[in-house]
């Protein structure tokens, strides 16, 4: 899989996920093994990017391997300009957003509401394209509804306008994520095309992985909501395509040290005050079972460093004693 003249290492990616995909996370999958982990949404409205969660998302300093940092938006002046902006902030591939279903990015004509516009399409795609020199990869869904799946079309487009590489979630815009992702259409599209095509959609595991990369020949799979709480996932499924083995679940002891881990770097980036509430989500999908829902309660509760990870603390110690 290569993407303008960045060859990534495996076919892995970390899919792009508003308030989840930050730096710290970013990292955490890369150091797990994928390739490349592309940023949160950044809006292209330039009146935004004065805000702490601009900051946050625009800024790359010790950030690992490939930068791809995402812009959405829909006027394709403010699209070029916002790729500018971050190619200078020292973004190495710029990826378009034309897949995010969210009601408060589609009522702006962004997301995957381009979608029902092809010609407004060809031109943020070709705006983007001639204002950088870095490579352009543009993020769709199959269409904006099951009756109008024009996946096929809007890649040919991505292609025409020299997008670099193309991913494609298997839902439309109106399934948001209801129901199952299906795979027919990424097929479709790898036929249809001779630029990169990555697949995503509910691959949470291993076997998924495999069945998605064969049955849509596609260069590389993208995974999302299936690494959040499990940024180890990167490692069990290339192990798997490598050897057709499973590995042995996550010890305890690399499940606590990850666990602090990244929420010392929650804290880091974001400070003590927004880093705990930022906390409470990603330990909740970490402990993401039944047994662990008193637990999660009391942890959201908590409102210091302290507190949070001497919780955690004392529940890893009580699962290594058992």
């Amino acid at each position: 899989m290569q993407i303008g003249p960045y060859q990534l290492k495996n076919q892995l990616i970390v899919a792009p996920m508003a308030g989840v995909t930050d730096q710290p996370f970013r990292n955490l999958c890369l150091r797990y093994g994928a390739a490349l982990a592309v940023s949160e949404m950044l809006s292209s409205n330039p009146d935004v990017w004065d805000t702490d969660k601009s900051r946050h998302r625009m800024s790359h300093a010790g950030e690992d391997g490939i930068r791809s940092v995402q812009i959405a938006g829909s006027d394709p002046e403010l699209m070029a300009q916002a790729a500018v902006v971050n190619v200078q902030q020292g973004a190495h591939i710029i990826d378009i957003n034309m897949g995010c279903p969210a009601k408060k990015v589609n009522k702006k004509l962004a997301g995957s509401a381009l979608l029902q516009d092809p010609v407004q399409v060809e031109a943020i795609l070709r705006a983007v394209v001639a204002a950088v020199d870095v490579p352009v990869t543009l993020k769709i869904r199959t269409g904006w509804a099951p009756e109008h799946k024009n996946g096929v079309q809007i890649a040919q487009i991505a292609e025409n306008c020299g997008i670099a590489s193309l991913a494609v979630h298997g839902r439309t815009r109106q399934c948001m994520y209801k129901g199952h992702a299906e795979y027919d259409t990424i097929k479709a599209i790898k036929q249809h095309v001779s630029i990169p095509v990555v697949a995503n959609g509910d691959i949470c595991t291993p076997e998924k992985a495999q069945f998605v990369l064969e049955h849509t020949g596609a260069d590389a799979i993208m995974i999302g909501r299936g690494a959040q709480g499990r940024p180890w996932i990167f490692r069990e499924i290339q192990h798997y395509l490598e050897t057709g083995n499973k590995l042995a679940p996550v010890e305890v002891d690399e499940k606590r040290q990850v666990m602090l881990e990244h929420l010392k770097n929650l804290y880091a980036l974001y400070g003590e005050y927004k880093g705990i509430r930022i906390a409470r989500k990603h330990v909740g999908w970490y402990l993401d079972q039944d047994v662990q829902r008193p637990l999660r309660a009391e942890f959201n509760r908590l409102e210091t460093v302290e507190e949070q990870c001497s919780i955690l603390e004392r529940y890893f110690d009580e699962l290594v004693k058992n």
